[in-house]
């Protein structure tokens, strides 16, 4: 027992004692299960990250989401192409907006002090949490609306919610798909199928940013992504009825404690150090 608890110390990735990165691991795990069942897994992954590496900048843990982030968002946008639920004429122009709006979102977090970031968050997060959580009916058909109004608002959509996730990140895809049903006028599956597609290229964007700045810790974030494919596949791959009901508290605990952390380090600064 002395053995496995020293291997769980001594042994570092990227630095990171063994220990933390795999309860980072479980943490962005039951993140990608949540994001198959209920859709914004960032309001797990982010506060599982900012208590893991607490002891670094709020840029390392942002970035470093971003990593596993993505790589689950391949897996996700690439079986909704599959399935032909992507318009390309209307989403192309949209991905290449989606990726300079994340760029410049990255950059200006990186230019953000790390106590405004820790302050903002603990409003941010709530927000994002009441906004995903909320229940809410999808249409299976589109509406009708102006060919060219729709485009206006798709682009406009995805560049500003892009920079959004290259800022911050939780709760992206739930926004997106939110202006896609419901200004957009799209039906479901196409929103979604598009949802995905930006949601990916907005995390390259950020995340290209913070590899070129040295702020994503690569180790961590491979190890993490596996766990976020794993259990995305799990909540997809199970039809679960009572998946909200574990969800919900799973949330409320993470932010309750997330404020915990985050408020006592506004508040004492030295307690953690």
């Amino acid at each position: 027992m002395e053995h496995l608890l020293s291997a769980l110390t001594d042994i570092t990735i990227d630095g990171v004692a063994l220990w933390v990165v795999i309860l980072i691991a479980l943490g962005v795990f039951l993140a990608g299960f949540m994001d198959a069942i209920a859709g914004g897994g960032g309001i797990i992954s982010v506060p599982t990250y900012l208590i893991g590496l607490s002891g670094l900048p709020v840029y390392y843990a942002l970035s470093t989401n971003k990593l596993s982030a993505c790589l689950g968002a391949v897996f996700s946008a690439g079986r909704f192409i599959r399935g032909g639920y992507v318009n390309w004429r209307l989403f192309s122009p949209a991905v290449v907006l989606a990726l300079v709006g994340s760029a410049g979102g990255a950059f200006l977090q990186l230019h953000t002090p790390d106590f405004i970031l820790k302050s903002l968050l603990l409003v941010v997060l709530p927000v994002v949490a009441v906004v995903t959580l909320r229940t809410r009916t999808w249409p299976d058909e589109p509406g009708q609306i102006d060919p060219r109004r729709q485009k206006l608002i798709i682009w406009g959509a995805s560049f500003i919610i892009g920079a959004y996730d290259g800022y911050y990140g939780p709760g992206t895809g739930t926004f997106l798909m939110l202006v896609y049903i419901q200004l957009g006028r799209m039906d479901t599956l196409h929103a979604a199928g598009g949802a995905k597609l930006i949601n990916m290229a907005s995390g390259l964007g950020s995340l290209a940013t913070g590899l070129a700045t040295g702020h994503v810790l690569v180790g961590v974030g491979i190890v993490a992504a596996v766990a976020s494919i794993m259990g995305s596949y799990l909540g997809a791959g199970l039809a679960i009825q009572g998946g909200s009901k574990v969800v919900r508290p799973t949330v409320v605990l993470v932010l309750v404690l997330l404020t915990a952390k985050v408020g006592s380090e506004l508040l004492f600064p030295g307690l953690w150090g």
